[in-house]
């Protein structure tokens, strides 16, 4: 039975392009996640096709790095498909595991995958570096009132009231009474 894996990194893009790529060639069961590929976790669609994969099976993917971006994921997946007998076909890079050919490809363009991932974290994390020079980035806007917490305590009221009144979790004003009273002695 050929089954089919697709990926899109967010819930803005779509992945009908690879699902027509899998189910032209002969896939019958397919599963899609929207998730990051840089790491297995928070990925349920593909532990599933890895559990509903059996001996004889293929496991189909349009691109290698729609199954992950980092060489031990890619690794790792590879192994776990082996051991249960099931072969790893990527359509659009011509690579079948089954050939030592197609080992090759994949532990080249595996390699490859992580390489941009690690070129597009380094930057990402550049340009923020130049817009914080330029004073363009201010990271995360605040969201909580400190002041508007502290008044409510010093005024007598519970710490829950304030987490309630003000749509705040319980446990942001108790950090800001604890900075408060450590920055005052």
């Amino acid at each position: 039975m050929k089954i089919g894996y697709a990926r899109v990194s967010s819930t803005c893009q779509n992945e009908a392009a690879q699902a027509d790529l899998l189910i032209n060639n002969g896939v019958e069961e397919l599963f899609i996640d929207k998730a990051s590929g840089t790491s297995r976790e928070g990925r349920p669609k593909l532990e599933e096709a890895i559990r509903y994969a059996r001996s004889g099976d293929v496991l189909l993917v349009t691109r290698l790095d729609r199954l992950a971006r980092s060489v031990v994921d890619l690794h790792s997946i590879s192994k776990e498909l082996e051991a249960k007998g099931v072969d790893l076909i990527v359509t659009e890079q011509s690579i079948d595991t089954t050939t030592p050919t197609g080992r090759l490809m994949f532990n080249m363009l595996a390699a490859i995958a992580e390489f941009e991932t690690d070129l597009r974290k380094e930057r990402q994390l550049e340009g923020i570096a130049k817009a914080k020079q330029e004073g363009r980035y201010k990271g995360r806007p605040v969201t909580v009132d400190a002041e508007a917490i502290r008044s409510a305590l010093a005024a007598g009221e519970t710490p829950t009231a304030v987490a309630k009144r003000l749509n705040v979790a319980r446990s942001t004003v108790y950090r800001l009474a604890t900075s408060t009273a450590t920055t005052k002695t």
